[in-house]
């Protein structure tokens, strides 16, 4: 059986520098199958690529603009369309090595995006990158923190289909909607302390579930550095509350983060029956 993919983390973050190629060990050893990862703005394109260059067929890349922009640690802003036009020729250039378009979405926390223009520019990002993941055949890999219903709306009328939502932090019902339009959901090892997210496993099925860790955030404990290696910790939470065993969490997730991305097939030594 293959091990766990973590469909969505982000190795580029400047607190995994200094260590890279240790993290990668341990999440190998732990017999991690595969590493998603995404990026947020132009600026770290080369660096995802280059980690991918690096673990070849283990660090699997997505290029895409997030909703929220950092402008510099202390700030960060709602993206603009013209964020979105500094990244385009870099995801052209770099597509055939994509197993996704990541991270992307809509992010309509009040700090971010308090008025309806900066939410109708996120949604104007958001719908340009559903338009180029279809043109590439590639799977959306989705951001929608305050902004559930909203996303899996737009992503419906955009007729968009291969989607992975991460850590959604909407209600159950709302995460349905998704499930019914054939939508993936990631469940981060934060699930620990997260009633929201136990009360979405509860009601999501396994058979559209994913595991995820969106290191270095989203750990078991709260401002502790997450890695790739913890992925285990949310595939056992998510077995405890299902009532099953943990090597059939991390069997279907894994059938599904194959589902989500096609690409994966290639790397994983592992091929399952549809």
């Amino acid at each position: 059986m293959a091990g766990p993919v973590d469909c969505h983390c982000h190795l580029a973050a400047a607190c995994f520098q200094p260590d890279v190629a240790a993290v990668v060990r341990a999440a190998e050893q732990a017999a991690v199958s595969a590493l998603v990862v995404v990026s947020e703005q132009a600026s770290e394109f080369r660096s995802v690529v280059e980690l991918s260059e690096r673990f070849p067929g283990f660090v699997l890349p997505c290029l895409g603009v997030h909703p929220v922009q950092e402008i510099s640690p202390e700030e960060q802003r709602s993206v603009t369309l013209k964020d979105l036009d500094a990244a385009l020729p870099l995801i052209e250039r770099y597509k055939d090595k994509l197993v996704g378009i990541g991270e992307v979405g809509l992010d309509f926390t009040p700090r971010f995006a308090s008025t309806d223009e900066q939410k109708e520019g996120q949604r104007q990002v958001l719908i340009k990158q559903i338009e180029l993941a279809r043109r590439l055949d590639l799977p959306l890999n989705v951001h929608s923190r305050s902004a559930g219903r909203p996303t899996i709306n737009l992503l419906k009328e955009q007729g968009a289909t291969k989607v992975l939502l991460h850590a959604f932090d909407g209600k159950p019902s709302v995460a349905m909607e998704g499930v019914r339009a054939g939508y993936y959901f990631s469940i981060p090892p934060s699930i620990v302390r997260s009633e929201q997210k136990q009360k979405l496993v509860k009601q999501l099925p396994l058979e559209n579930m994913c595991l995820e860790t969106d290191s270095p955030a989203l750990g078991p404990e709260k401002q502790v550095r997450n890695e790739p290696k913890n992925i285990y910790i949310a595939a056992e939470y998510i077995a405890k509350i299902k009532g099953i065993p943990v090597g059939e969490v991390i069997e279907v997730t894994t059938q599904n983060a194959l589902k989500v991305f096609p690409k994966l097939q290639h790397f994983i030594g592992y091929r399952f029956r549809n």
